[in-house]
């Protein structure tokens, strides 16, 4: 991670650190039942090769637990940065064995249950032991290759994920109306530009009226977008490409010589936006008129309860006219319920970003979870109350773990439609 980086890194892995550390007893238990698996399975295999499999299975995890200790131990900022090189690793090994923990409980549940019942000498037994030891381990595979692809490609498998939203209050003109957002593209991280020019021309190809980005296109310094400033000028839109800060793109995160060097590096932020097509919204508004009618697209700067609130909605909304249909980019989500919801001038549409859904968890139609639901109660995709919306897309970009693990990077399409909601399309 490069040294002007570091800071946040110190900031945010401080508290996960510790948390971490604070479950190794449960981690050391969870290793000692599945090693008892491993030496059932492997206990085919000549003795040089199962030495050579107990050996790797226990220097892996101790080699990790012995990192985590230094990195608390050394006490030293500089090394804390190299915890995010810890996660992939530390996620190979800790969830393949929380994914098939429930069906050895079940297998060990029926054994115990059938010694209890007093069938201890069946001449099957063992055998069978054996054969389900061994499914079970070969099932770990499953979630051991999810996990190792999502580290190795998961941080530019982008994915698009297309909603319909109806408003009774929408204009005729806008029945319709299609919106591509973006957000959270951390140009700092970004190591492979194929693989982000692919990710930009997936955007371009859904043809929407509208693009938007919300916030954190840098990690900290304005730099970070040089490299990618052709790319970028790519993204192209009818109604124009629209964006809002995010809470990294202020430099906060970073120790500046003095506060003229940090307001440089914002103004120059807002300068290379310009230069690449895109329309800041600084607590303001604009009108997006089609045939005769219009509606207002507003964007405030970051607003969040957990970092530093700069944006006005106030101001932005000040010029809006009373009755007509608005659309709001904020980047932080928690903005919606603490101030969106209860303004005098209704928002009927938020589109927001920040939480990347932390990059890991379980995105499918039937299981939504990640760690990011118990600290956003909207973290990912369209949430409802009454006839307003919030759209908080998953990210395009990452900061930290540089991979993705079942959340995959986001190309928000979301298409409005006049009349009452039948429920999302």
């Amino acid at each position: 991670m490069p040294p002007e980086n570091l800071k946040f890194a110190v900031i945010f892995t401080g508290d996960m650190l510790d948390r971490i550390l604070m479950i190794i007893p449960v981690w050391l238990l969870l290793d000692l039942y599945f090693f008892q698996v491993l030496k059932s399975a492997a206990g085919g295999c000549s003795p040089p090769l199962r030495r050579s499999i107990y050996g790797f299975y226990w220097i892996y995890d101790m080699a990790l637990i012995v990192a985590l200790f230094y990195l608390k131990l050394s006490g030293s900022g500089i090394f804390s940065g190299f915890f995010f090189l810890l996660v992939g690793p530390m996620m190979l090994s800790i969830l393949p064995k929380l994914l098939i923990l429930p069906f050895l409980l079940v297998v060990d549940f029926a054994r115990l249950g059938s010694y209890l019942a007093g069938n201890r000498k069946h001449p099957a037994l063992p055998g069978r032991r054996k054969f389900i030891n061994k499914a079970l381990l070969s099932m770990s595979a499953l979630p051991f290759g999810y996990v190792l692809f999502g580290i190795t490609r998961g941080a530019y498998h982008y994915k698009v994920y297309r909603n319909t939203l109806y408003f009774e209050e929408l204009p005729d003109a806008f029945d319709g109306f299609t919106i591509t957002q973006l957000s959270d593209m951390h140009c700092g991280s970004f190591n492979d530009a194929d693989a982000v020019k692919r990710g930009i021309d997936l955007a371009n190809a859904q043809n929407s009226d509208l693009l938007v980005l919300t916030g954190d296109l840098v990690n900290n310094e304005a730099a970070e977008l040089n490299p990618w400033k052709g790319i970028f000028s790519s993204l192209k839109a009818p109604f124009g490409v629209y964006s809002v800060l995010g809470n990294h793109d202020y430099g906060d995160y970073m120790d500046w010589s003095s506060e003229a060097a940090k307001e440089a590096n914002l103004n120059e932020l807002k300068k290379i936006q310009s230069e690449m097509g895109f329309r800041l919204l600084v607590d303001e508004h604009v009108k997006l008129e089609k045939d005769g009618q219009h509606i207002n697209l507003a964007g405030v700067q970051n607003w969040g309860r957990r970092f530093r609130q700069y944006g006005d909605l106030d101001k932005a909304m000040e010029q809006v006219n009373e009755g007509t249909f608005s659309i709001l980019l904020s980047h932080d989500p928690s903005h919606w319920e603490a101030r969106v919801l209860s303004h005098a001038k209704p928002v009927y549409l938020t589109l927001a970003g920040h939480t990347h859904g932390m990059q890991f968890g379980i995105d499918i139609p039937w299981l939504k979870w990640s760690p990011a639901k118990y600290i956003y109660k909207q973290w990912a995709g369209i949430y409802q109350k009454g006839s307003r919306y919030i759209n908080v897309n998953r990210g395009f970009g990452f900061l930290g773990f540089s991979g993705r693990v079942g959340i995959w990077p986001e190309i928000s399409v979301i298409t409005l439609k006049k009349g009452a909601s039948p429920g999302r399309a």
